[in-house]
């Protein structure tokens, strides 16, 4: 019983569970959503295009 709890303890912060690689995956996600969206909007590419239009003149 004592090497159990021994490495019990030892054990508590071995690393992530299954729901924090969840919600780090889910925040994952949105972020890169937002990302799509932002660099997909008019207003983005038409910067892009001008940076791109000023660098091969």
């Amino acid at each position: 019983m004592r090497l159990f709890k021994r490495l019990n303890r030892n054990a508590r912060d071995a690393g992530m569970s299954t729901a924090e690689y969840a919600v780090g995956t889910l925040a994952a996600v949105a972020f890169a959503g937002i990302l799509f969206k932002v660099v997909t909007s008019n207003a983005v590419q038409s910067a892009l295009a001008a940076i791109v239009q000023r660098a091969l003149k």
